[in-house]
């Protein structure tokens, strides 16, 4: 993990208007269940899935870049509001390049959250690279931030709560829930 300042990373947060997501291993535990009809099973933590809805509320932008295929990832990107979905990604940099161009951001803007070594191209190129807890730790040496909390357990809402609150949006959302 390079070694920035608590403050140095909260200054690259503030920027941040767009989050990609790797699936496997962090949205996920990185499991991969078939049953005996050839379906693909793969489990979702429930508060990561409200970080993400909290963060769209908000403002800021997520999208998913995976290298698998699975109807379930579109199924749960779908139930979340997440517009934009990249499977079968075998060079996760032409989607992330695609994002940076159809939102006119630069890198500086764009944080990615990855666990395992196809990610590390695209950890080099965004302005914050996140790591999830239990990712490689060849991915942790290109991370400013590695999550408490491992992938598919968490780490994505712990991500989405750490930008909301340096943005300056937390309050606003607390004060939502008081009013319903």
């Amino acid at each position: 993990m390079k070694n920035i300042s608590d403050t140095e990373l909260r200054r690259i947060a503030q920027k941040i208007k767009l989050l990609v997501l790797d699936v496997d291993g962090v949205l996920t535990d990185g499991s991969i269940i078939f049953d005996n009809k050839d379906n693909e099973l793969k489990s979702f933590h429930v508060r990561d899935g409200h970080g993400i809805k909290m963060l769209i509320n908000a403002g800021i932008r997520v999208a998913l870049i995976t290298g698998r295929q699975s109807k379930v990832v579109e199924r749960r990107a779908l139930e979340l509001g997440i517009k934009d979905i990249f499977q079968a990604c075998y060079d996760k940099r032409v989607a992330y390049r695609d994002l940076s161009v159809k939102y006119s951001l630069n890198s500086d803007e764009i944080a990615y959250v990855g666990d395992d070594i196809v990610d590390i191209p695209v950890l080099r190129m965004c302005g914050l690279p996140v790591a999830v807890s239990d990712a490689d730790d060849e991915v942790k040496a290109y991370a400013k931030m590695v999550t408490n909390k491992r992938g598919g357990r968490g780490a994505v809402r712990e991500i989405c709560d750490f930008l909301l609150k340096t943005k300056g949006l937390w309050k606003d959302i607390l004060d939502g829930y008081s009013k319903t």
